[in-house]
């Protein structure tokens, strides 16, 4: 309910949306909102500045990042290890891809300054690591 004291106020939200079409309120995704009327424009709804979907950017980016990143250093782990570098190469690449991937998990669970960090050193171990070669 509204808060008005009169019901019979035409131009309410829930005549427009009459004869089955879906309000704007119980629809979760945006593919779900393309066929209400009124709704050419579909991303005015979606607020870039909302918390909630800064949140979920931000998981997703730690997320992805850290999983590139553990797969290229395992990558190279793999190739260092083929390769003629001393042991300690593919070992800092390894050792680097875990942090990556320690990073990768806790993104996904919205520790993202914490992955960033983790992130960073994975890089600057499997950069020092390369300096042995």
């Amino acid at each position: 309910m509204s808060g008005r004291g009169d019901s019979e106020i035409s131009g309410t939200g829930e005549e427009q949306h009459a004869e089955g079409a879906q309000n704007v309120e119980d629809v979760t995704d945006i593919e779900g909102l393309k066929g209400v009327e009124g709704l050419e424009d579909i991303e005015d709804l979606v607020d870039p500045d909302d918390p909630a979907q800064v949140a979920r950017r931000a998981r997703w980016t730690a997320a992805g990042a850290g999983a590139l990143l553990a797969l290229a250093g395992l990558a190279a782990s793999v190739l260092r290890v083929a390769g003629s570098a001393p042991a300690l190469v593919p070992a800092a690449y390894a050792f680097g891809a875990g942090f990556c991937a320690l990073a990768a998990f806790l993104g996904s669970r919205g520790r993202t300054r914490r992955a960033l960090w983790l992130l960073v050193a994975g890089v600057m171990v499997m950069a020092l690591g390369d300096q042995f070669d």
